[in-house]
């Protein structure tokens, strides 16, 4: 941290466009540095700036850093799809499994276009493995440098040149070189030392080199099947449902050429959602079209007037997908919902042109062009005007700025278009329509008896609403002679507006089901992996039990929101097709979650979380709330431990709040090297020698590099496992003195007992902790944030703050802003009103109904729950 992750930040942080950074390092030496950027920033510009900004930095780093290397690159942070490539063949393992797909499949899925990163869950890349024999290193003088050394001096690759260049000889010879090594020979064959006459000790004499995997650190599972995982994640401002179709294509294709035995699953993918959504959506559309026109046709009881008002609807639409095209969109969730609810919009126009002329056509007009004309010239004014009211009100939902102004402006701007070409329509066709399709109306004089069923259907409901309309005008004169009715009516109705407003529940996004639940796994600090292992195959052979459930994919030793590490552990509980489940409760996710919570209750040592994927991809890795917690008093870990302990004791007796955790422990145990500087220097055993034994024995060195099926791997040099399994075995490891004579190392150092963390994270270059948590059913996000930033005021000592990210974080700044947009609306409306009315006042009896007409719509949304 201090030495990689802290130099890189200072260089970093400010760089143009930059919302907020986030970085992590581990205990296995490995470091990640996020910088999330406002809506709107060229992500190339983004990615070339850091990059720029990094190189800054890198004559800082250490030397073993700059030879790995220091990546930057530019994604989503959430996957676009999840897969497993599984096999049923005993004689094909994890490792060779993973390779393959390094080799054969994942470059393939890279070249998909929009494809930013494919991801394999594992790490068990091939590594050329020395594993080395301490005692016999000890017995020839050797440290694991000597092996190293010797690795980087006879595999390597050199270009010695040509023979007979510019020699006046016939013919030219390059001369060639092997290069570096790739067989597990001929890295036996090096030659470590001289014995003398003619005897070398060689590589193998001391170590079993094996072609293995660079970590053993992982293992996966599908239905019981030995699976490798993989991420597959988007490029800024790609559509991610061609994409998604281009892997699907590239994924049949690919899966005639697999070795018998392998196949392949999709754990997820947000098409199944989406296009399940606009099905739905589509179909709605359909529906509200048809109810449309059966209300017109029940108001104005004429075939040829309906279908004035309904011709409007494909008009508007249609122009309005042209509209859309030009500005970019394309027909997603929001423009589709925004379509939906203009479609009961658009008609109004034309019914408003078809109910004039029939209003001419019943006081004398014969001829329908006549009527057409008198019509227009008494309306048009009015059109326009309710058309730029109506406009207005969206206008300002186009102002939002940031990922939330994304949602609002395609709702707002298609909503916009299809009214304006209404009223273009009602403007235009409309007219021409009614002159062409209406007819005088005759006289109705045929006696009930006469009529026929449609005939007596139109007279009964003419009746019943000229009753209703006749009660409606009574109560209308009572209010009119009773004004302090009214006035107790409004006042009802404001006061339901201000305990509404109040009481029900607010979020963001509401919940949907997606097909897939996460599962995050953490077993007790400092657990193994086989615990973690035994503990997510019981849980997989559970649930796929569980009705709706259609296969389960786990990987030990990474977690969604746990981390990464032996005692942690994901999962993905694929659910059956959308339509399988729609008609039983009992199959929702919701039901289905409830289910599997039931069964994590048998693993008590096991902490086991069940969520669904975010509402919106990219914010977060879950669908509840997500925040940091920042220590801002340069305190040490534990006492941020503490800090937070305490503080998610209390956030979990809050009712609003499901769950709370963070992945960060100062528990997991650990041993502390202690150097006797003194004695080493005494007997002329330098540090450095101490530390870089200690890492080729224990940890293992990076020794060089070597290609094998057109990939590069590393060769990694290290002890054998049964070597380095507790702190005793280190009286069996050396290092080698001044003199050359080889003293063991425990003698130099003392191994002491401690706790710690496995990882550590730094927010807005603070150190921070990582919080995420979910609310309960009946409250919404918005709750589980209040509760949130309550808590935090009333637990949290001074100089820690909590801090909102993700989804949380657009949630908060959506809601000052729609508060703002809101009055923008009114005012708009307002001014537009007295610019019609010209009158200040007069628009005010308008816009003062607004509180009753919202009030009723959070009575509605209090009915639905």
């Amino acid at each position: 941290m201090n030495s990689v992750v802290i130099p890189i930040e200072e260089q970093v942080n400010g760089v143009e466009g930059m919302d907020y950074i986030s970085s992590s390092a581990s205990n296995n030496g490995s470091a990640n540095i996020q910088v999330f950027f406002k809506q709107g920033i060229n992500p190339d510009i983004a990615a070339v700036e850091v990059q720029n900004k990094v190189q800054r930095a890198v004559p800082l780093l250490p030397a073993e850093v700059t030879r790995s290397g220091v990546t930057v690159q530019k994604q989503r942070t959430s996957a676009l799809m999840f897969l497993s490539f599984y096999t049923e063949n005993p004689n094909l393992n994890e490792v060779w499994l993973q390779n393959y797909l390094n080799i054969n499949v994942i470059p393939e899925l890279k070249r998909v276009r929009g494809v930013g990163e494919a991801q394999a869950f594992g790490g068990k890349n091939y590594s050329m493995r020395i594993w080395i024999d301490p005692a016999k290193m000890a017995a020839y003088g050797l440290q694991p440098s000597d092996v190293s050394a010797a690795i980087n001096e006879q595999s390597r690759e050199a270009a010695a040149g040509q023979l007979g260049q510019n020699s006046g000889n016939a013919f030219e010879y390059v001369i060639t070189y092997k290069g570096k090594f790739n067989q597990e020979k001929d890295y036996g064959d090096i030659i470590l030392k001289s014995l003398g006459d003619g005897q070398f000790l060689r590589l193998k004499d001391v170590a079993e080199i094996k072609l293995d995997a660079q970590n053993y650190t992982s293992v996966g599972e599908n239905n019981g099947r030995t699976a490798i995982s993989m991420g597959i994640f988007q490029t800024p401002g790609s559509n991610a449902q061609d994409i998604i179709n281009d892997i699907k294509k590239f994924l049949e294709e690919n899966a005639k050429t697999l070795p018998k035995g392998v196949g392949y699953t999709i754990n997820f993918d947000t098409n199944d959602f989406l296009e399940a959504s606009i099905s739905k959506v589509v179909t709605t559309l359909i529906e509200a079209f048809i109810l449309v026109f059966l209300v017109v046709y029940l108001f104005l009881q004429d075939f040829r007037s309906t279908l004035i008002p309904a011709i409007a609807v494909p008009v508007s639409i249609i122009g309005s997908f042209f509209f859309l095209n030009l500005f970019g969109y394309s027909l997603n969730l929001l423009t589709l919902f925004a379509l939906v609810l203009a479609i009961g919009i658009v008609v109004d126009d034309a019914i408003v042109v078809v109910e004039a002329v029939h209003a001419k056509l019943e006081h004398g007009y014969t001829d329908v062009k006549e009527a057409t004309v008198s019509a227009m010239d008494e309306i048009t004014g009015a059109i326009i005007s309710i058309t730029l009211v109506m406009a207005a009100v969206f206008i300002p939902v186009t102002f939002i700025t940031g990922p939330t102004g994304v949602f609002y402006q395609q709702f707002g701007i298609t909503l916009i278009v299809a009214i304006l070409i209404s009223a273009v329509n009602a403007l235009t066709l409309s007219p021409v329509l009614c002159s062409l399709f209406l007819k005088p109306n005759p006289a109705h004089n045929e006696e009930y008896s006469k009529l026929n069923f449609l005939q007596k259907f139109f007279y009964k409901f003419n009746v019943a609403f000229r009753t209703v309309t006749n009660r409606y005008g009574r109560s209308f004169v009572f209010l009119l002679r009773h004004k302090w009715a009214t006035l107790i009516i409004f006042a009802l109705g404001g006061l339901f507006f201000w305990w509404s407003n109040s009481t029900m529940p607010k979020g963001f996004i509401p919940k949907e089901d997606r097909g897939i639940i996460f599962t995050d796994v953490s077993l007790p600090p400092g657990a193994s992996m086989e615990r973690t292992y035994n503990v997510l195959k019981n849980l997989q052979e559970d649930a796929r039990k569980i009705p709706g459930v259609a296969n389960v994919t786990f990987t030990a030793s990474r977690a969604f929101m746990s981390g990464s590490g032996s005692n942690t552990g994901q999962a993905f509980v694929r659910l059956k097709p959308f339509d399988e489940r729609a008609h039983d409760k009992e199959l929702s996710v919701e039901s289905i979650t409830k289910k599997l919570f039931g069964v994590a209750s048998k693993y008590p040592d096991a902490k086991i979380v069940f969520f669904s994927p975010p509402s919106v991809p990219g914010f977060g890795s879950s669908d509840g709330f997500s925040a940091v917690l920042l220590d801002k008093s340069g305190g040490n870990l534990r006492e941020l431990d503490n800090v937070a302990k305490n503080y998610l004791g209390a956030l979990m007796e809050r009712p609003e709040i499901q769950f709370a955790n963070t992945s960060f422990n100062t528990n997991y145990p650990q041993y502390e090297m202690v150097i006797d500087v003194p004695r080493a220097k005494d007997v002329g055993v330098s540090i450095t020698d101490i530390l870089a034994t200690m890492q080729g024995y224990v940890g293992g060195i990076y020794a060089a590099d070597f290609t094998k099926y057109g990939k590069q791997f590393r060769v990694m040099v290290q002890a054998f496992p049964d070597a380095r399994r507790q702190p005793s075995d280190l009286d069996g490891i050396f290092v080698r003195t001044a003199s050359g004579q080889m003293t063991p190392i425990s003698q130099f150092i003392t191994m002491e007992k401690t706790f710690g963390p496995k990882s550590v994270e730094r927010y807005n270059l603070f150190t921070s902790i990582s919080i995420s948590g979910s609310n309960n059913p009946g409250f919404s996000t918005g709750d589980a944030i209040k509760a949130v930033q309550e808590v935090a005021a009333d637990k949290l000592p001074a100089d820690y703050v909590v801090e909102f990210t993700g989804l949380s974080k657009e949630e908060l700044s959506s809601g000052s802003q729609t508060a703002i947009i809101f009055v923008l609306s009114l005012v708009f409306v307002y001014f537009i009103l007295a610019a019609q009315y010209e009158s200040f006042l007069l628009p005010l009896s308008v816009i003062i109904s607004l509180p009753l007409g919202v009030a009723g719509a959070y009575f509605g949304q209090k009915i639905a729950g």
